[in-house]
C-alpha cells in the first residue's frame, strides 16, 4: 500500500481540488494501485487462495446474497445488520449423507457425471444386519383384549410368538458403579386367541404418520431411547459429525450403527420432541416479561436461511428460515406484552415495548469514529460522547435501592433534542453508515431510549447470542443442513437442550423418556420445572 490511514484523513474533495496537475496525476496513480490491490485481496477465496473455509461468509457461493431477495435494508433505509454480515459460512454435517449417498465413481469413459437419486443404485447387492452383543434380557408382550370382542384376556390364554425384535439401550450402572453399559433386550410379540375365535396380537408401539417428516417414530427400532439421547448429545451438544459418532460408538461401546441409523435417530429425536415446543416452550417465552430475539445466518442445503433465536429466563427456542416477519409472528404471536430485545431488524418494530441492544449502537458509533471519512468522524464522536454520557446515568441510577421512573429521559430532554436534529440533518449524508446510523437512531428512538425511563432494563442482547453461540460453533464445523426434515430436528432438539440447561435439569434423561413415550404413540412428558441453585 502506498498510501497510509495517515494519508487518507487528510484527503478530502477541496484538498483533491486543490492540487497542481502532476501532483493530482501522481496521487491518482497512487490510488489506482492501492484499489487494486484492494481488489485483488477482496476477491480472494477459499478456492483461490490460502484462505480458511471458514472465512467464506454464509450467503457466498449460495444461490443469491438474499434468501428473499430484498437488501438487509428496508425499503426506507433500515441498516445492515453488521454482526450478520461478519459471520463465516459454515455447511452442516448434522444432515451428513448415508453410506447410500456416497459419490457414484466412473471411469473416465463413462463421461461426465449426472446428478441421480440418492440411496443404493438398482441392482447393487445388499447389507443385512448381523447382532453381534449377547442377549442380556427378554420381554415378552402380551395382548390386553381382544381386538374383535373387547373381552379381555386372561393368564391362561393360549398364545404364540408371531415376532421379535432387539433393542440396544443404555442402563444406568449397576451398584453405582460409574461409565455407561449396554444392555440388548430381546422383546417377543404374542398373539392371544380368545373363546371368540380371534387372535389378537400384542403390536409394538407406533406414533401417527405426520405430514412434515418422514422418519418414523415407533418402537420398532434397534437403538433405544436412552441411546437415542447419547447420539443426540454427540451430535448437537459435543458437535460430532455422524461418521465421528460411528467410530465413537464401535470404538467405545462396541455397537455398530450406520449413518443412516445414527442420521434417522437424529431426526426421530427432533420429531419426538416437537410437541414439547409447541406445547411447553413457546407459551413460556409469549409470557414472559422480558424477551431477547437474534438471527444469523444459516445454510440450508445451497439456500441461505436464518437460525432466529427467542429466550426468556427459563425457556429457549431456535427455528430455522427466511429473514421475515412470519418467524417472529410464528414465535411471539400478535399479542406478546412484554419487552422485546432485538437488533434493527424492521419486523421488530410491530411490538410496541422494544428494546435496542445499545452494544451495536456503540460498536456502529466507535466504526464511524475511525473511519477515513470526516463526516463520519465528526458523527461517530458525538454520537458515542453522548451514548457514554447518558450510560453514565443510567449505571448510577441503579446503584440505588429502587431505580426511578420516567426520570432520566426528562432531565436529558434537551440533550436528546438536539440529537435527534443532529441526526435529522445526516439524514442524507453523502457517507453511507453515517446515513444508516442516523436513520436508524430515528425509526428506534423509542426503543434505543427506553432504558433512560426504565433503568433497570437490559442495555445489550447478550442473552440472545449466547443462546447462539454454541450453535454458531456448530454451523462453522458443520456447514449448515442440508434438509428442512434436519433444520427443524436441529433447531427442536436445541430449544429442548438450551431450555433444560436454563432450568438447571439434565436434558438426556428428558430427551430420552419423551422418545420412549412418543414411540408408544402416548403424549411426551411435561418439561421438568426450574432448578434451584447450581
Amino acid at each position: 500500500m502506498q498510501l497510509s490511514q495517515h494519508d487518507l484523513r487528510q484527503l478530502d474533495q477541496d484538498a483533491i481540488r486543490a492540487l497542481p496537475l502532476e501532483s493530482l496525476q501522481a496521487l491518482t496513480s497512487k490510488l489506482l494501485a492501492d484499489l487494486t490491490e484492494l481488489y485483488e485481496r477482496l476477491n480472494q477465496n477459499p478456492s483461490n487462495s490460502s484462505r480458511p473455509p471458514s472465512s467464506q461468509a454464509p450467503w457466498e457461493g449460495s444461490s443469491g446474497a438474499d434468501p428473499d431477495g430484498d437488501d438487509d435494508a428496508d425499503a426506507e433505509g433500515d441498516p445492515v445488520n453488521e454482526k450478520d454480515l461478519l459471520e463465516s459460512e459454515e455447511h452442516d454435517e448434522s444432515d451428513e449423507p448415508g453410506p447410500g449417498d456416497e459419490t457414484d465413481e466412473r471411469s473416465p469413459r463413462s463421461g461426465p457425471k449426472t446428478p441421480g437419486k440418492p440411496g443404493k443404485r438398482e441392482g447393487a447387492p445388499g447389507y443385512g444386519r448381523s447382532v453381534e452383543l449377547a442377549v442380556n434380557a427378554e420381554q415378552v408382550h402380551r395382548p390386553d383384549e381382544c381386538a374383535r370382542c373387547g373381552v379381555s384376556f386372561s393368564p391362561d390364554a393360549p398364545s404364540r410368538a408371531y415376532t421379535a425384535r432387539y433393542e440396544i439401550d443404555l442402563i444406568a450402572p449397576a451398584s453405582g458403579s460409574p461409565g455407561l453399559e449396554l444392555c440388548q433386550t430381546k422383546h417377543i410379540h404374542l398373539e392371544s386367541q380368545c373363546s371368540c375365535g380371534h387372535w389378537s396380537r400384542a403390536e409394538p408401539g407406533r406414533c401417527e404418520r405426520e405430514d412434515d417428516w418422514s422418519v418414523e417414530l415407533t418402537e420398532w427400532h434397534l437403538v433405544g431411547p436412552m441411546l437415542v439421547a447419547l447420539i443426540c448429545a454427540l451430535s448437537l451438544r459435543m458437535r460430532i459429525s455422524r461418521r465421528g459418532i460411528r467410530e465413537f460408538l464401535g470404538d467405545w461401546l462396541g455397537v455398530a450403527l450406520s449413518i443412516g441409523c445414527i442420521h434417522q435417530c437424529i431426526h426421530e429425536a427432533g420429531r419426538a420432541v416437537e410437541p414439547v415446543v409447541q406445547r411447553d416452550i413457546i407459551p413460556e417465552i409469549r409470557a414472559a416479561e422480558l424477551a431477547h430475539g437474534d438471527e444469523t445466518g444459516w445454510k440450508q442445503g445451497k439456500q441461505l436461511l436464518w437460525l432466529w433465536v427467542f429466550t426468556c429466563a427459563t425457556a429457549t427456542v431456535f427455528s430455522i428460515g427466511r429473514r421475515s416477519p412470519e418467524i417472529v409472528l410464528q414465535i411471539l404471536g400478535n399479542r406478546f406484552t412484554g419487552w422485546l430485545m432485538s437488533d434493527g431488524f424492521w419486523a421488530y418494530r410491530d411490538y410496541d415495548q422494544r428494546l435496542r441492544c445499545l452494544a451495536h449502537l456503540i460498536r456502529k458509533a466507535r466504526g464511524l469514529e475511525q473511519s477515513l471519512n470526516q463526516q463520519a468522524q465528526q458523527f461517530g464522536a458525538h454520537t458515542l460522547k453522548l451514548l457514554e454520557h447518558l450510560l453514565d446515568q443510567v449505571y448510577q441510577a441503579r446503584e440505588g435501592p429502587d431505580p426511578p421512573e420516567n426520570v432520566l429521559y426528562q432531565q436529558n430532554r434537551e440533550t436528546l433534542d438536539a440529537f435527534w436534529a443532529f441526526c435529522e440533518r445526516h439524514w442524507d449524508a453523502g457517507h453511507q453508515k453515517t446515513r444508516e446510523l442516523a436513520r436508524e437512531f430515528i425509526y428506534d428512538w423509542d426503543a434505543i431510549w427506553a432504558v433512560l425511563d426504565y433503568p433497570w432494563l437490559p442495555l445489550t442482547n447478550n442473552a440472545a447470542e449466547q443462546a447462539l453461540r454454541h450453535w454458531v460453533i456448530a454451523r462453522r464445523i458443520s456447514f449448515g443442513t442440508r434438509t428442512a426434515e434436519g433444520s427443524m430436528a436441529f433447531t427442536l432438539l436445541a430449544s429442548v437442550i438450551e431450555t433444560c440447561r436454563q432450568r438447571k435439569v439434565s436434558p438426556w434423561p428428558y430427551i430420552a423418556e419423551v422418545i420412549k413415550q412418543r414411540r408408544k404413540g402416548e403424549p411426551a412428558p411435561v418439561l421438568p420445572e426450574p432448578q434451584c441453585g447450581g
